[in-house]
């Protein structure tokens, strides 16, 4: 994994002017190098710098061009004047140095590298993990900035955000990108445990301490022992639960239910809520001790109505998931991809996981469009295409119908002789007839509504139109 460097570099030969900047920058509290141009493209190969590099103007414009293009991420400080203009040079240090124009200079070079934090390089291992965080909306990028600077901690995180935003994600990336990431990650769902049985849940419980006890069992802490417990919905533990819990938080030790034994633990803490435990702690609702423990280090997951630009890109990381999973694939359309960005998502990533798969089962391998979406996803008014069939087709269809094995079409025997008579028939004419005479019972009954009355027939409403049309029939 490629590090992360604090310190500024200095590109040039070493002179009075440039040790007079160093022991400025080194005044001010950062750690600052003299390096050569070939070294500092050694070592932007190798790191990433946070700082600055500031580049001498005995340095060639050529050499200065280079680095910019080989390190488009990295902020980069003329020291004198120079007449270039680079997206990534985002200033010059003039003579006389002074504090007012350094610190603004370092203030801007730390704005530019937050603005390109998303082109960040990670390990295979964020790649692979950060995949559960797609999108390049401002929002999911500040997320996985936020979880690139916690994760090195062992700091309490607390995650915010409505159901099915993918809290528990945003846990499970700072377990795996954390020096944990060995240990156990134990999720525990506070809302889903009875009362009376989640300090039992938590803490474990001894042989015989409860009705039911009939071995000594450890608790998710013991559990989570060198890693990281996840305490999902934590708005919904019970007040009792919480005082315990904060004594654990506070003196990293605690009891099983029914024993006298104190057990060290060595966890990290991830909770997160969907509630609001701000207002929760005005209501008596939460312990405001508890809240500010738990509030170490705050993400808030932004909700999918909030992203829509990035559902195109969620969109092909779940049909891939479950193509994976090996449950089939489909695609969507550009209007079916349009019309998703337009619905609000009440369920967030969650529904849109659901409704892939929803359609993974409905058209296995198939292009899904805007008429294929279930109806309140359908924000762009498509008509629907009709495969134009033939009268003769049509007519063969319905002998097919016919005399087929299926439960035969019962004909109104007052209208429609029984049996073939002698002279014959105009089949023509009585399948006509029976068409007309059904269309009209279906119109009748169902108050001449024709979407309806195209549904009892088990024919689209376009093909009852055109069927009417074809008989000179009106809904009157």
């Amino acid at each position: 994994m490629m590090q992360i460097e604090q310190r500024i570099l200095i590109v040039g030969t070493p002179s009075e002017r440039v040790t007079r900047l160093c022991c400025i920058f080194e005044f001010l509290g950062e750690q600052c190098e003299v390096v050569s141009n070939e070294s500092l493209l050694t070592l932007i190969e190798q790191s990433r710098f946070r700082a600055v590099v500031i580049v001498d103007d005995g340095i060639t414009a050529d050499s200065i061009k280079n680095i910019a293009s080989i390190a488009p991420w990295q902020p980069l400080l003329i020291l004198g004047e120079s007449a270039l203009q680079l997206s990534n040079i985002l200033g010059q240090i003039e003579e006389p140095f002074n504090y007012p124009q350094l610190t603004e200079l370092l203030h801007f070079c730390q704005v530019f590298g937050q603005a390109k934090r998303e082109h960040t390089l990670t390990s295979g291992n964020q790649t692979k993990l950060f995949r559960s965080l797609v999108g390049r909306s401002e929002g999911i990028a500040n997320v996985r900035h936020l979880i690139n600077q916690v994760s090195g901690s062992d700091a309490t995180v607390l995650v915010l955000g409505q159901s099915g935003t993918g809290k528990e994600v945003v846990a499970r990336n700072i377990h795996y990108l954390s020096e944990r990431r060995d240990g156990p990650f134990i999720p525990v769902n506070c809302g889903a445990i009875p009362p009376e049985l989640l300090e039992s849940e938590l803490f474990g419980h001894e042989k015989g301490s409860f009705t039911g006890a009939i071995s000594a069992r450890k608790g998710r802490f013991e559990l989570a022992e060198g890693g990281t417990l996840f305490l999902d919905e934590i708005g919904d533990m019970p007040l009792q639960m919480q005082v315990k819990l904060l004594r654990v938080l506070q003196e990293r030790v605690f009891e099983r239910v029914g024993g006298s034994k104190t057990i060290p633990t060595d966890v990290r803490i991830v909770a997160a809520t969907h509630r609001d435990l701000e207002t929760m702690i005005t209501e008596n609702d939460f312990r405001e001790d508890l809240y500010y423990r738990l509030n170490v280090f705050p993400i808030e997951m932004p909700a999918l109505s909030e992203r829509r630009d990035d559902v195109p890109l969620l969109l092909h990381e779940l049909v891939n998931r479950v193509f994976n999973e090996g449950r089939g694939k489909v695609r969507f359309t550009q209007r079916a991809i349009e019309s998703l960005k337009e619905h609000n998502w009440s369920g967030n990533v969650r529904e849109l996981s659901n409704l892939v798969e929803r359609l993974t089962i409905l058209y296995p391998g198939g292009l899904v469009d805007v008429n294929d979406l279930p109806h309140k996803y359908r924000y762009i008014d498509v008509p629907e295409y009709c495969v134009e069939i033939s009268e003769e087709q049509l007519e063969r269809d319905a002998l097919a119908s016919i005399f087929s094995d299926d439960e035969p079409v019962e004909l109104p025997e007052t209208r429609f002789p029984s049996e073939l008579p002698p002279e014959g028939v105009n089949l023509k004419d009585l399948l006509a007839e029976l068409e007309i005479d059904m269309i009209r019972q279906a119109l009748e009954q169902q108050d001449n509504v024709v979407a309806r009355a195209a549904e009892m027939l088990g024919i689209r409403r376009t093909t009852l139109v055109e069927k009417m049309r074809k008989y000179g029939m009106s809904k009157e």
